[in-house]
């Protein structure tokens, strides 16, 4: 294979699924969208990109970090769009407003960064909902504490991480001194992408600057009325490390709203938990009131915080309203479809 895309995350199996487009496509990835125009990455360099009309049709528009087959014009510094290939990770978030819609933050990546300063920015309950959502997205969850020179209490503030997050690895990190840095730094091997998600303020745009080794990106500074971040990164960029491995920073998040997260994120975000529920009498046991609940005895007993288990029921509860407002838009759609089906029979039937 192509050791230049290779450096930019392409594999074995994209390169079989590119077998059945046709050969004069070539792949490349997106690096940067702006209203369905993008510029994508080859092996030879950067062009501007426009999705093919045919395409278009299909209304799958990429996301940063995807790949896709062009059709490339080199000379000119531009290329077309015709094929989008599949994504192995995808790190969704619904829309914000009323709209129930899904808004692709990061594609194709291997590890997910959750980043959460530690300073007015740490918020345990919020890390339990972006946990949930790496885990779904198929990419592997990091955590990372910004700011640990901020920090007075950062043992404590470790410990309290690690009991929600069980196996997942922590980093501690500081602008000052640089700590953290080498380790994440490591991980970024050459091929490796990464995705940088968290609040406005977190240090996100900070860190990548520190592992690109210049400012790439333009931080912002920290109000010092509430300790939150200005925002600062407007868009989402794919960035090549100097190293090779490649990072995803993306605009700073007031709120995580689930889009379509299934129960096999739920378990891995609250492993404790769920394997509290395995013990209780019954099966079917809802940790509310039923008698011989293993759970609800853990949190009698100080081995589970009440708090965690609050932010359990609440992301279900999201979950399923999440998951009745979906199937009741597809509904509607079908019948919309039928209804216009039964149109055109209709009309058909006249002209005969």
């Amino acid at each position: 294979m192509n050791e230049a895309l290779n450096l930019l995350g392409w594999n074995d199996e994209l390169e079989a699924v590119k077998q059945i487009y046709d050969k004069a496509l070539t792949p490349a990835r997106i690096v940067l969208e702006h209203k369905h125009m993008y510029r994508v990455l080859d092996d030879r360099g950067e062009m501007l990109a426009t999705a093919s009309g045919k395409f278009r049709q299909t209304g799958d528009f990429p996301a940063v970090g995807d790949w896709v087959l062009v059709d490339a014009r080199h000379e000119e510094g531009k290329a077309t769009i015709h094929a989008l290939l599949p994504r192995k990770s995808k790190f969704s978030r619904k829309e914000a407003g009323a709209v129930t819609k899904e808004q692709i933050v990061a594609v194709n990546v291997d590890y997910v960064y959750l980043v959460m300063a530690l300073n007015q920015d740490y918020n345990l309950r919020r890390l339990e909902r972006y946990l949930l959502a790496a885990y779904d997205s198929g990419a592997s969850p990091v955590i990372v504490l910004s700011k640990g020179d901020l920090c007075r209490n950062l043992e404590e503030k470790y410990s309290e991480v690690e009991a929600i997050a069980p196996g997942v690895p922590i980093h501690v990190t500081s602008a000052v001194d640089r700590r953290g840095i080498d380790a994440i730094s490591k991980q970024l091997a050459p091929g490796i992408t990464a995705a940088f998600l968290g609040s406005s303020g977190a240090g996100k745009s900070t860190l990548v600057n520190m592992l690109y080794g210049k400012d790439v990106q333009l931080a912002g500074g920290i109000r010092e009325d509430d300790g939150k971040g200005k925002h600062t990164t407007t868009h989402r960029e794919l960035v090549q490390l100097p190293g090779g491995g490649m990072i995803i920073d993306t605009p700073g998040m007031r709120e995580l709203q689930l889009w379509d997260q299934q129960h096999t994120g739920v378990s891995a975000a609250f492993t404790d938990i769920e394997q509290l529920g395995e013990t209780c009498r019954f099966r079917d046991c809802t940790h509310n009131n039923e008698p011989g609940c293993r759970v609800q005895e853990a949190v009698q007993t100080g081995e589970l915080e009440e708090e965690r288990l609050r932010s359990y029921f609440k992301l279900q509860r999201e979950l399923q309203y999440l998951d009745n407002k979906t199937s009741a838009k597809a509904q509607l759609e079908q019948k919309k479809q039928f209804k216009q089906l039964s149109k055109q029979v209709k009309q058909g039937k006249k002209r005969r």
